[in-house]
């Protein structure tokens, strides 16, 4: 038996979430006295496959082959299912974001096994999992009663922690033809020189508080301060001040990172229903009675056109100083 972990790739490097998988993976695999073994699809070089065991994997197996460069959810399902197999796989990791949530409900069904999709524990003595519900008010604990388990890793959910070890590489043959792929890709436009929502630790938002789009240069100088992500309110998206991608919300983006600031956003229950699991909430509003005051974990009641600029200035201290 092993732990097999999933290895979600874009543009030949592994994402911040396999990262976090792969360390979640090799706990548990240490824990049952076996080994975590992971399955990349997909071209890279084998330095950077190597790398993910950095992470705790002891080998990965790679299909270094262009047609697994762009996700397909049933070519993968079947690749990484034969990858289980291959392996005598308990335990399946996927990473729980777009293409995870894709490829977990396929794999249950080709393996027969349970799945507990955004999970944000590592399963107790019992092997129970824990996991957000109820739009993060509550949480419930999930016992997986077949011989496989499919676990759909929530993001931010585990520090992953980096050694100098380094995986073995082993060619992987996956069975899959170019029939096996549901769809073809005729235009991909890729967003550069930002940081993606669902990978970004920190996220600075705002809403319709900024007044109008021209005054959004504060917010992306703020973040890029922070290394962190922008975001909006779904009513900034909507009137066309913001892109929809960084919609933030319940029928957005939903985003668990580490420090959320959300500046001119009052906190309507549709938009904490997406940023309630962040581990940090700071709320930046000039009106006491906004919503969001009472989900936070540290207010500023005050004009943001007067708070974001002293607070950048502070970023920018501390970081000249550290």
């Amino acid at each position: 038996m092993s732990i097999l972990v999933y290895i979600d790739q874009s543009n030949g490097a592994a994402k911040k979430a396999s990262l976090e998988a792969s360390f979640y993976g090799k706990t548990i695999a240490a824990a049952k006295g076996t080994e975590a073994i992971g399955v990349y699809l997909g071209e890279a070089s084998e330095d950077i496959v190597r790398s993910l065991g950095n992470y705790g994997l002891s080998k990965v197996l790679h299909a270094n082959d262009s047609m697994f460069n762009d996700f397909d959810s049933k070519a993968f399902t079947k690749a990484v299912a034969a990858a289980a197999e291959q392996v005598n796989a308990s335990d399946i990791v996927v990473p729980f974001n777009q293409n995870g949530k894709q490829l977990g409900p396929r794999l249950s069904v080709k393996l027969n096994a349970g799945y507990v999709p955004g999970a944000s524990s590592l399963p107790n003595d019992n092997g129970q999992l824990s996991k957000a519900v109820f739009s993060g008010k509550s949480y419930a604990d999930y016992t997986v009663a077949t011989d496989k388990a499919i676990i759909g890793l929530s993001a931010n959910s585990i520090q992953a922690e980096k050694t100098d070890h380094e995986a073995a590489v082993e060619a992987f043959s996956s069975g899959v033809s170019a029939e096996d792929f549901a769809t073809k890709i005729l235009k991909k436009e890729v967003l550069e020189g930002e940081i993606p929502l669902t990978e970004a630790e920190r996220v600075v938002s705002a809403g319709r508080g900024l007044k109008g789009p021209e005054n959004w240069g504060m917010i992306e100088d703020l973040a890029k301060a922070l290394t962190a992500a922008t975001a909006c309110s779904r009513p900034v998206s909507d009137i066309g001040w913001r892109p929809h991608h960084e919609h933030v919300g319940q029928t957005g983006v939903t985003v668990k990172p580490n420090l959320y600031i959300a500046v001119g956003i009052s906190g309507a229950i549709q938009h904490l229903a997406g940023v309630n699991q962040s581990k940090v909430m700071v709320v930046i509003n000039n009106d006491p009675e906004a919503p969001f005051f009472k989900a936070a974990d540290y207010g500023i009641v005050g004009d943001a056109f007067e708070v974001i600029p002293k607070l950048l200035e502070e970023v920018n201290a501390f970081k000249q100083a550290n």
